[in-house]
């Protein structure tokens, strides 16, 4: 798939996800096989340009390039300023977030709250798109509740203005992250615009993802939960789609080894003790459906240090390879202490 100058390896997005896909994570996903990631939302707000929060958001050294940029905002000036600021950082695309459905995002107006008011959408894709000379992209949802999607009308638009690649919720904003996400929707707006669309909404398997692509015709798919402690779903689909055939689920080593890498760059990332508290929510993911788990998930959360941390990991992941078992995909049902985070 091409945006604009820039040629993916593969149909295979991270979604941008608050709280998650921050650098270490995009650069492990990308590892796995994802063609390209999307940042956190970054505010447009100028007065938090020097906040530790948004720097740190849009630190993108090291990572593959193409560097993609979320940012969300509902004052066009604003978003023009940000888009021209993260350019200035670094980022090669800039991504406008209209599918967020969090209250706090929707109750000033930005992310899938933007959807109910279309000329408005109009003011901040030109403001964007005029502001700076790299592709921008947009995510959207499929209107702003069931009697009122407006994709279709919002995509073309968003064509017309200059936006090089869409990407699509198959939700309403009314619908957060209930029910299940329907692709009809998506594979209209498809019909309708001649830019890549890359589809998005419970994409959490390699038949699911195949499914998605025929069904909506979409030029990619785009992954966010689903990649939350497996990365490695990248590789499964890319290779299922390349075969018909399954990779095998990944061993307790690589798991466990996999996860040692990811929580040092955490820890580097971060520093120490906000490293430590946000590699809670990954561990807690990576080890959800293996045993014992939901026992050592709450034991994980009351440890206080990096070095006790990995202590526990150490000896959980020991226990396993004792017993030579893989991850189990079924969701463990007894179990309800991963946070999920709220995808963008």
């Amino acid at each position: 798939m091409q945006i604009g100058p820039y040629k993916l390896k593969n149909n295979l997005v991270v979604a941008p996800m608050a709280g998650v896909t921050d650098r270490p994570f995009r650069m492990l996903c990308k590892r796995f096989g994802a063609g390209l990631a999307v940042s956190e939302m970054v505010t447009s707000n100028s007065l938090l340009y020097g906040s530790t929060k948004t720097l740190r958001r849009a630190n993108h050294q090291g990572e593959v390039e193409p560097i993609s940029v979320q940012i969300a905002g509902a004052d066009p000036k604003m978003m023009a300023d940000a888009a021209r600021y993260n350019v200035d950082n670094g980022a090669q695309i800039i991504d406008i977030n209209m599918g967020c459905p969090a209250k706090k995002i929707c109750n000033v107006m930005a992310g899938s709250a933007l959807l109910k008011d279309e000329p408005l959408v109009a003011q901040i894709l030109k403001a964007v798109v005029g502001a700076v000379d790299v592709p921008v992209t947009l995510k959207i949802r499929t209107g702003w509740d069931k009697q009122n999607r407006n994709a279709v009308t919002v995509a073309k638009m968003a064509e017309d203005i200059g936006v090089r690649a869409l990407a699509m919720h198959g939700r309403t904003r009314a619908c957060a992250y209930m029910g299940d996400a329907e692709y009809d929707t998506i594979a209209a707006v498809k019909q309708a615009i001649r830019i890549p669309l890359i589809a998005n909404g419970d994409i959490t398997s390699p038949e699911k993802a195949k499914y998605v692509l025929d069904y909506t015709k979409a030029d990619a798919v785009m992954i966010g939960r689903a990649a939350q402690g497996g990365p490695w779903i990248f590789r499964e689909i890319e290779h299922f789609l390349n075969t018909g055939t399954h990779l095998l689920p990944p061993t307790v080593a690589e798991i466990h080894e996999v996860m040692l890498e990811h929580l040092a760059d955490l820890y580097d990332f971060y520093g120490e003790l906000t490293g430590m508290r946000v590699a809670r929510k990954h561990i807690s993911w990576y080890t959800k459906g293996l045993a014992g788990s939901a026992h050592f998930r709450h034991h994980m959360n009351q440890l206080q240090s990096i070095e006790e941390q990995l202590g526990a990991i150490n000896a959980f992941f020991a226990e396993l390879h004792t017993r030579g078992e893989r991850l189990q995909y079924e969701a463990d049902a007894t179990d309800s202490s991963a946070t999920e985070a709220l995808a963008a």
